[in-house]
């Protein structure tokens, strides 16, 4: 198995070749001392429904996954609060103001980004918002699309943990609705 941290040979602080394997998710230098352990990135999932029960998702306008289904998100900056950065996310790709209802579950990921596979911890929010109809496609996002339950598919969906939530959320619906 490779290591998480293979593509990284020189430590980060002084420059060293002699940057080793440390443990299963850290590199040490031999040099300096420095240690870099490999953590989970926090990451948010916001599922917005309209007043017919209708999921808004987008389609992603870049890789991983460009042209595939998304539910609105994306990581956490630093310095920021899971539901503050779910909220940040909200207006930069779809333009709306909205408010946390609750936390719905989290999943861990696989994001594959400039080559390297970062493992992200993903938090799924429930959000509701003022004024749905005035969403709209920015930043990472392509295009708007509200879903009808019976319209949305986990495959259609390009990243696992958003397939395994999308997923999550029907089992959820069809409970409540039989």
């Amino acid at each position: 198995m490779t290591h998480p941290l293979s593509i990284f040979r020189f430590c980060p602080v002084c420059g060293a070749p002699e940057f080793h394997i440390h443990d299963a998710r850290s590199k040490r230098c031999a040099r300096c001392g420095f240690t870099y352990y490999l953590n989970a990135s926090a990451a948010t999932v916001a599922v917005i429904r309209d007043a017919e029960g209708r999921l808004l998702a987008v389609r992603r306008a870049k890789d991983p996954a460009r042209g595939t289904l998304d539910l609105p998100g994306g990581f956490v900056d630093p310095g920021e609060g899971i539901a503050e950065g779910c909220l940040r996310e909200v207006r930069e790709e779809v333009g709306l103001e909205g408010r946390i209802a609750r936390f719905l579950f989290s999943l861990p990921n696989d994001y594959l980004f400039s080559g390297f596979h970062v493992p992200t911890a993903d938090s799924f929010f429930e959000v509701t918002v003022e004024h749905p109809e005035t969403a709209c496609a920015a930043d990472d996002a392509g295009e708007i699309l509200w879903l009808a339950p019976h319209e949305i598919r986990p495959e259609d969906f390009g990243l696992d943990s958003i397939r395994k939530g999308i997923s999550l959320l029907l089992s959820d619906y069809l409970a409540e609705n039989h």
